[in-house]
């Protein structure tokens, strides 16, 4: 599938220009608008792989634009724009911009950014899942603690017995250890005998 693309240009002949570029570079450009809530708007509804914004639009700019993207794991963001300052640069990585690309570009300087940028998003919604994955297991580690805890302490088993209670109990029941837990601990499981 080609990579889906929303530009946000103010300027409708450059805004032209880029759905013209980035087509024939085999990429989709499902919307393009000309203000910056508009751009928002637009990549909550398509779901791009990534915004392409200008920085100075009507609305709310880029990089307020793109901070909003960012913040929500939207999309990849790159920022096309004839503004080189750096402390603009600089807030454009704060609002969590993965690419940079200043005007006038040429064909060679877009797609490098936009590739780029994906790559940079893929990787932080890697490490975003990883660390969801790595929080979810703990918490479930800490239930099925305390679920042991309170085996021990109100039927006397072993910490291993109480364990074998909650595993053997997850797998006959076809649910989670943690769901498991989470009865021993409301007090709706207990074993039997």
């Amino acid at each position: 599938m080609p990579t889906r693309v929303v530009v946000a240009e103010d300027e409708a002949i450059i805004r032209m220009d880029l759905r013209e570029l980035l087509q024939e570079e085999g990429y989709d450009v499902v919307a393009e608008c000309g203000r910056g809530d508009e751009a928002v708007a637009m990549v909550r509804e398509h779901r791009p792989d990534v915004a392409l914004l200008d920085i100075k639009m009507p609305g709310l700019d880029g990089i307020s634009a793109a901070r909003e993207i960012s913040s929500e794991r939207l999309a990849a963001v790159v920022l096309v724009t004839a503004f080189s300052q750096r402390e603009l640069i600089e807030e454009a990585g704060d609002a969590g911009v993965h690419g940079y690309v200043v005007k006038p570009f040429e064909r060679h300087d877009l797609v490098p950014a936009i590739e780029v940028a994906m790559a940079r998003f893929r990787s932080e919604q890697a490490l975003v899942d990883q660390a969801a994955t790595a929080e979810e297991r703990l918490e479930t580690r800490k239930v099925i603690d305390r679920a042991k805890g309170a085996l021990m302490d109100r039927h006397g088993l072993t910490e291993q017995d109480a364990f074998a209670f909650v595993q053997k109990t997850a797998m006959s029941t076809r649910r989670t250890m943690r769901e498991v837990a989470q009865d021993v601990l409301d007090g709706r499981l207990q074993p039997s005998g």
